[in-house]
């Protein structure tokens, strides 16, 4: 019987949808298990990587559905955001029309994949009845004051016309479009993220299933200091500067401060000064600058005299007040102290200024700053102290003498969620010249996007749009304006694993009851490019919504799989290098099952994956020929005489390592185990218990041929109904073992014998060895040390 693929696979998502195959099942006494892949954005077709991501979760569904776990394994579409905006503009057609016909042909590729997804629990977050609940918990979020608006400077993205939060900006560029990003100032809507800082940092210890790079990634984001804060007395002023420092054994050293150049008391300290114009001038220079430009180690350092001076608690010495561009207001309240003899930073500003350096650890002076622990020197009474003993006394004199304290600061930022732009969540705020700011009520949500918009002006399509602009205060009822920036697209994939427990519940964002019940995702599945902003996102919400009470999970995430990427050509599958390859070819000319076989064999999963035709077409003979053995296996393929125990241990074997391969994710190694097996079966034939064996290992990989083969053995219920074969550990290990002879530690034979073989009948065969009995003839055996399967070591000493 010749394998079809094509006339069977079709057949048989028909049938599973009848069935309702992959229906989550109502809570029992079952073990339950959440898988869960990063849904997609909806922009087209499946490429390869999605095919990757995808097989890899539904593997892992389909055999857990196997071990009698009950089992929640969901999709949906992640389908707000500018590329749909933009193809709108392109294509003269409403984004939601361009979303909702992305969604379907993505949908049906899902499907014929043979992905085993409860389409029940399906979410898409460009619908009201999901965004709603955005807006919803944007105002619960508000009245607990996580969520608020500042004028601050934000990083700017010209083509996408939009703000960018600090995590989505790469290398100074905007993360989708990958041109440069610029600075401007903005009153601009925030959640305070920082409010969980140390509850995220903590909580990574949590997570010894994630990757240790992604933990290291998200602690570095976070970026926890421990200092102190110092406080300097402006000399002829009444105020005083506070600075963070985690360095207070270099105080001594401190020849002048430098502050941000937006620092609030700037324009105030140079008004009326002759350093008032290139002040103006310089702040409005620095200002065009980014973040990312501004803290850049490579760039150069500029910066500029303001003619005060503050003075050190320390020494009483008054030293100079600079503004420069690489001080940021967000960073230490926009003020830092300067010892360049002991920062980098600071050296290289000072050499080009001719700023003066004092030395205060032992090992400066030359020609950079010497940054290493030592010996303490000119510090007064402290000279002579190591740096680190210096560093913790220093710390506490300065809280006893009242010059600052001990204090933890964070390189984390608040997110900034606001995004000008049309096509996301409108943020459920109105403006009223009367009141202000004022929440939309909850009984008025979803406010839903206008559908009239027009897409012909540069910038936000919303702010032209008076029939959504104009409303009513809920306050005092008289005219106001709705705020038109809409939510950063991240807000929807915050949640949404939480809304996956109830998607259809009308009341409420999700069941607390399904979401504790489900809750933590077992395992997770995406790329490492999420590390910082998807997954830190999803970590703060996660708290966030606990503390509300609307759930009671800790982490959202137990275990994190970051697979790698496909690559064809030497480079990362691309439709801009023209090196993609569309999963529907390889459908219609080998079948879903060859898709999923070669993604799953080709490469171990946190590894990229190298495309290639040959590899395809060798996963398709692979499963021509499990097809062929399983319907011939009685007539070409009968186990030959004397074969059975060896096959049972083949089979044992295979069980054995396929499941502990499926639960580490070595899902190639574990195909080879299955070739192996069907290499053993063409060779010394095979049984019924061996086909049916084979074919319930394969189901997870290989789901189509797998339910032809057990509808083909006469079985009714499907292979994925089934129960996954166990192993005997008595059939697992060999009958015949290799143990290594050894003198004094060195190997000089090894002998194939009996895995049951005795201490007295390996010695006597050792010592027949040619090998050992040629070194044994001017020696004389002290002692024999015997290790069971593994070796024999003969200890000697020479005649």
């Amino acid at each position: 019987m010749d394998y079809r693929p094509l006339e069977n696979e079709e057949k048989w998502i028909h049938v599973w949808a009848k069935e309702g195959l992959n229906k989550t099942q109502a809570h029992s006494d079952k073990p339950k298990y959440y898988v869960l892949e990063m849904f997609p954005y909806p922009s087209g077709k499946l490429h390869m990587g999605h095919v990757r991501n995808y097989t890899l979760g539904d593997t892992l569904a389909r055999f857990k559905r196997m071990q009698g776990f009950q089992v929640l394994h969901p999709m949906g579409y992640d389908s707000l955001g500018l590329p749909a905006e933009n193809a709108a503009k392109a294509h003269h057609i409403h984004p939601e029309t361009w979303t909702l016909a992305k969604i379907e042909e993505m949908k049906a590729q899902q499907v014929r994949l043979g992905f085993s997804y409860d389409w029940e629990k399906e979410v898409v977050t460009c619908l009201p009845t999901y965004y709603r609940w955005n807006q919803w918990l944007f105002l619960q979020l508000y009245k607990k004051g996580l969520a608020y608006k500042k004028k601050a400077p934000v990083n700017w993205c010209t083509p996408c016309q939009t703000v960018l939060a600090n995590e989505q900006v790469e290398d100074g560029k905007c993360w989708r479009c990958k041109t440069m990003v610029t600075s401007k100032e903005l009153e601009q809507w925030f959640f305070k993220i920082t409010h969980y800082a140390d509850d995220l940092l903590k909580g990574l210890d949590m997570l010894s299933g994630w990757p240790e790079k992604v933990r290291l990634m998200q602690e570095n984001w976070i970026g926890r200091s421990e200092g102190v804060q110092i406080y300097f007395q402006v000399q002829n002023k009444p105020e005083t500067l506070t600075i963070f420092t985690t360095r207070p054994d270099t105080v001594y050293g401190i020849t002048y401060m430098v502050l941000a150049p937006e620092h609030p008391k700037v324009l105030e300290w140079v008004k009326d000064t002759p350093y008032e114009s290139d002040a103006l001038a310089y702040i409005k220079k620095a200002k065009q600058k980014t973040k990312i430009d501004r803290t850049d180690a490579k760039q150069k350092k500029e910066g500029m005299f303001i003619g005060q001076y503050a003075v050190s608690p320390f020494t009483n010495e008054a030293v100079p007040i600079w503004i420069s561009d690489y001080v940021l207001m967000d960073y230490a309240q926009g003020a830092v102290m300067a010892v360049p003899a002991h920062d980098a930073r600071d050296f290289e500003f000072a050499k080009m200024y001719n700023l003066p350096m004092k030395i205060v650890i032992e090992g400066g002076g030359g020609d950079e700053a010497y940054t290493q622990p030592g010996v303490i020197i000119n510090s007064d009474s402290y000279t002579g102290m190591s740096s680190l003993e210096f560093k913790a006394l220093i710390a506490l004199d300065i809280e006893k003498k009242g010059f600052g304290k001990k204090h933890v600061q964070f390189r984390l930022r608040d997110w900034l969620l606001s995004r000008q732009r049309y096509w996301g969540t409108p943020i459920p705020i109105v403006y009223c010249e009367a009141c202000g700011p004022v929440p939309v009520p909850e009984s008025q949500l979803p406010i839903e996007l206008p559908k009239d918009v027009e897409f012909k002006w540069e910038g936000n399509p919303l702010d032209h749009s008076a029939a959504f602009t104009h409303t009513l205060c809920p306050t005092c009822g008289k005219g106001a304006r709705r705020e038109t920036d809409t939510m950063d697209t991240f807000v929807d994939s915050s949640w949404y694993f939480l809304r996956y427990c109830s998607p259809s519940d009308a009341t409420q964002p999700f069941s607390k009851n399904e979401a504790n019940a489900w809750l933590p995702v077992d395992q997770y599945i995406g790329g490492v490019e999420h590390a910082v902003l998807h997954l830190l996102y999803a970590r703060f919400f996660t708290r966030a919504l606990r503390d509300l009470g609307l759930h009671d999970v800790e982490e959202p995430f137990q275990r994190l799989l970051t697979q790698g990427m496909v690559i064809k050509d030497g480079a990362k599958m691309s439709k801009s290098l023209g090196n993609t390859v569309d999963p529907s070819v390889i459908i219609n000319a080998y079948g879903a099952d060859t898709a999923r076989l070669f993604i799953l064999f080709g490469a171990p999963v946190e590894r990229d994956l190298e495309w290639s035709d040959t590899g395809v077409e060798g996963s398709f003979r692979f499963l021509g020929r499990v097809f062929r053995l399983c319907t011939e296996h009685r007539d070409k393929y009968a186990l030959q005489p004397n074969k059975e125990r060896e096959l049972q241990k083949q089979l044992h074997k295979t069980i054995q390592k396929v499941t502990q391969d499926i639960g580490s994710f070595s899902y190639n190694t574990a195909i080879s185990k299955l070739m192996e097996l069907v290499n053993f079966m063409y060779m010394n034939g095979t049984t019924q218990q061996g086909v049916e064996t084979l074919v319930l290992l394969l189901a997870p990989f290989a789901p189509f041929i797998s339910e032809e083969l057990w509808n083909c053995f006469g079985y009714k219920s499907s292979v994925h109904k089934a129960t996954w074969p166990i192993f005997d550990p008595a059939l697992t290990v060999d009958d015949v073992i290799t143990m290594v002879i050894q003198v004094n530690g060195k190997i000089r034979d090894s002998l194939e014998v009996s895995a049951e073989i005795t201490q007295e009948t390996l010695e006597k065969a050792a010592l027949e060895s040619e090998k050992v009995q040629k070194f044994l003839e001017k020696h004389t055996i002290i002692k024999k040390i015997f290790v069971p399967k593994k070796l024999l070591n003969i200890v000697v000493k020479p005649e």
